[in-house]
Formats: structure tokens, sequence, C-alpha cells
């Protein structure tokens, strides 16, 4: 009795993986072994790189504070170290997005620090 292969579902599984290297270059668009390889290869990069853009866009925040901090004459981290001594509960991500788009905010914040 021959091997009974069932090729509708391996066709479908490799079809699956090489619809999303669709944009790929050269034979890692439409050969199965450099496909699939790749696929996966990429599959880490993005795990680790969804660690990588919160660490990157946190680094991003603490330069536009410092470069808005130093318009009042404070550095990044006296500032911050203001902030926290005078019991002000607010994140990085906010308080760069006051300092670039809302700058008399953060001045207000700046002044409060100041005072206390």
């Amino acid at each position: 009795m021959p091997r009974s292969v069932n090729h509708v579902a391996s066709r479908a599984r490799r079809k699956k993986v090489l619809k999303l290297t669709r944009g790929y270059f050269g034979c890692r668009r439409n050969v199965w072994t450099v496909a699939k390889n790749t696929w996966e290869k990429g599959l880490t990069y993005a795990y680790r790189d969804r660690k990588d853009k919160k660490r990157n866009f946190r680094a991003l925040w603490i330069q536009r504070i410092n470069a808005a901090a130093r318009m009042y004459g404070l550095s990044y981290s006296k500032l911050m170290g203001l902030i926290h001594k005078a019991g002000i509960e607010i994140n990085r991500k906010v308080l760069a997005d006051l300092a670039l788009n809302n700058p008399e905010a953060f001045k207000a914040v700046v002044d409060k620090v100041k005072n206390a």
C-alpha cells in the first residue's frame, strides 16, 4: 500500500510562511528553506526589538527633558532630583511631552520645583 502524505496541509503551511515573507529580497521570499529561516530569525528580532523600543523611547524622553531643563539653568539630573524631592509624581514621558508641546507648562513645573 502506498504511503499517504497530506499534501494539502503541508502546502498550506508552506504557503502561509511564503506569504509572510513577501517583500524580502531574492531567495528569501520564494525558496522555502531560506524563507522559513529568514522568517524565524525575524521573529527573534521582533521579540528583541520590542524591548529595545522601550529603551530607545526612554532615552529620547531624557534627551528632550535635558534640553528643555538647560534652558532654565538646570541639568536633567538636577531637575529630576528636585522633582522627586518636591514630591511631584510625573513620569518622563509626560514631562518630555510638556517640554516639547507645552513649554509654559514645563516652565511652571520647573518654577514650582525651584521654589520648593
